[in-house]
C-alpha cells in the first residue's frame, strides 16, 4: 500500500461530499494502484455498484474485485437492445466466471427491438441522437439507481481514452450527487490489454476482429493501426460520450421538451 496516509473519513462516506473533501480524496487515490483504489472504494463508498457495458476496462475491474472480496459490488448492465450478439455472449461468460449478480435494465416499457421501434420509430439514433442516448442509457441508469438506492458506482473510464475523459480523476461527483469511482483512470490501453491476457479475463470476441471499444452495433466500427482506441465509436462525429456521464438534468429536460413537441 502507498505510504501516504488515507484522509480521515467515516466508513462509508457521509454525503453530500464537499469539494474540499473530494480534492483530498483524489490527492490520496491518484498515487494508488487500481486494486488499492478499488479496495478503498469497497471500504468507503456507500451503496456501491458497478455499471458496465463489459468493455475491457470494466472487465479488468470485475476481475480485480473478484480477488479483493468474496462479495463484489453487483453489476448494472444497460441493455440498449442494440448490442452486438458477441456482447450478450460475453455477459453470460462473465456471469459464469465470476458468479456476481448482473442487473439488466432496458429502455422503459421495451423488452425487444420491436417494442422499442414501435415506440420511437426505426433508427432513432439517427432521427434524434440525444433522445436515443437518454432513453437507452440515461433513463435506465437512473431507474436502476433509484431501485437499488445506488449512491456510488465503479466505472471503466480512463484518461487515455481522450475526449471528455482526458482530465479524469479517480473519484467524481456528478450533477445528481452520485459518486463515480474510476479505478483505472491512469492506465492506458496497452496496460489494460496486458492485464486481460495475463489473467485470462473473458473478453468480447469482436476485439479479435479489429474492434477496440464496443458499444451499440450501429455506432461501433473497426479501427486501424495507430488510431485512438475509441475512434470506432460514433466515427465521423464530434461525440465521445453516450450521455451516461453527461449532465443528467440537462438531458432529462431535453427529453421532456422532445416529448412535448412530439405531442403538439
Amino acid at each position: 500500500m502507498a505510504s501516504t496516509s488515507a484522509p480521515e473519513f467515516s466508513k462509508p462516506l457521509s454525503l453530500p461530499l464537499s469539494q474540499s473533501d473530494l480534492s483530498k480524496i483524489n490527492a490520496y487515490l491518484s498515487i494508488l494502484t487500481p486494486e488499492e483504489i478499488l479496495q478503498w472504494g469497497i471500504e468507503y463508498l456507500p451503496n456501491l455498484y458497478q455499471t458496465t457495458a463489459f468493455g475491457l476496462t470494466g472487465l479488468v475491474a470485475i476481475d480485480m474485485l473478484s480477488k479483493l472480496t468474496t462479495s463484489p459490488p453487483p453489476l448494472i448492465f444497460l441493455d440498449t437492445l442494440y448490442h452486438f450478439q458477441e456482447t450478450y455472449e460475453l455477459v453470460e461468460d462473465v456471469k459464469k466466471r465470476y458468479n456476481v449478480p448482473v442487473h439488466v435494465f432496458k429502455p422503459e416499457g421495451c423488452k425487444t427491438v420491436k417494442d422499442f421501434e414501435a415506440k420511437y420509430g426505426e433508427r432513432h439514433w439517427e432521427t434524434d441522437e440525444a433522445n436515443y442516448d437518454y432513453v437507452v442509457k440515461v433513463e435506465p441508469a437512473q431507474r436502476a439507481y433509484r431501485q437499488f438506492n445506488v449512491q456510488s458506482v465503479i466505472t471503466g473510464r480512463r484518461a487515455s481514452q481522450g475526449g471528455a475523459r482526458a482530465s479524469l480523476q479517480p473519484l467524481e461527483v456528478d450533477t445528481t450527487g452520485l459518486l463515480k469511482l474510476n479505478p483505472l483512470f491512469a492506465w492506458n490501453f496497452a496496460m489494460v490489454e496486458w492485464y486481460i491476457k495475463e489473467n485470462n479475463v473473458p473478453r468480447n470476441k469482436l476485439l479479435d476482429q479489429g474492434y477496440r471499444s464496443v458499444g451499440d452495433w450501429h455506432s461501433t466500427s473497426k479501427v486501424v493501426e495507430g488510431q485512438d482506441e475509441r475512434a470506432g465509436r460514433w466515427a465521423g462525429k464530434e461525440k465521445t460520450e453516450c450521455g451516461l456521464h453527461e449532465d443528467y438534468f440537462k438531458m432529462k429536460a431535453q427529453a421532456k421538451a422532445q416529448a412535448v413537441d412530439a405531442t403538439a
